[in-house]
């Protein structure tokens, strides 16, 4: 039944029939009118089809398509308009593809790239302009880009290196002009000292 509501004149019953609707109908929908209906259509069209929605006007549509795009094709939306758009590119697109998206304009964009890019590549967010971006460095570094960072101006930062920090560099952070940080200092040189027993599996 739904089949026959997908040219109705109200936007919210052609939305509503969309979800319902057989799959090969759905075509039919990709240039319609209303953002809503267009979002629903790239919800449910097989990912190979949703690539014909990448240029759609709208940032919702856009955000699902890039949801849903076979990953051989996301980067088609990597340089979009639309950060949130970009933000999910960074999650689904080949790591060894992110080198782009490391330096664009926008920190979250950013962010994400940092979760996935090995270390080579997270060098290029040490002195990143957004401190979030830089903490979440910290928290994947290796031990000589936590050297790097132990200066860092923003104290989250220098706290998270002190939660990771080998003994010496622990040490040098218990200095800290920053209470927390003098604090996980601590904490990281008191478990160095003892370290948990390992439990035998």
């Amino acid at each position: 039944m739904a089949d026959e509501w997908l040219d109705h004149s109200y936007f919210e019953v052609r939305a509503i029939a969309a979800i319902f609707a057989s799959v090969f109908r759905l075509s039919a929908l990709m240039q319609d009118p209303d953002e809503t209906v267009r979002t629903m259509v790239a919800t449910r069209l097989p990912p190979r089809l949703v690539a014909g929605l990448a240029q759609d006007p709208h940032r919702e549509v856009r955000i699902r398509v890039a949801q849903r795009l076979p990953i051989s094709a996301v980067h088609l939306l990597r340089h979009d308009p639309d950060y949130l758009v970009r933000v999910w590119v960074a999650r689904r697109i080949p790591v060894s593809d992110l080198d782009d998206l490391i330096d664009d304009p926008e920190p979250q964009v950013r962010l994400e790239a940092a979760r996935r890019v090995d270390g080579r590549v997270l060098r290029r967010l040490l002195h990143d302009d957004d401190p979030t971006v830089r903490r979440l460095v910290a928290e994947r570094a290796s031990p000589s880009l936590l050297a790097e960072l132990a200066a860092d101006r923003a104290w989250e930062v220098r706290w998270e290196v002190a939660r990771r920090a080998p003994a010496p560099l622990a040490l040098q952070l218990a200095s800290d002009e920053e209470d927390a940080v003098r604090a996980a200092a601590a904490q990281r040189l008191a478990e160095l000292a003892h370290p948990a027993p390992e439990i035998a599996p």
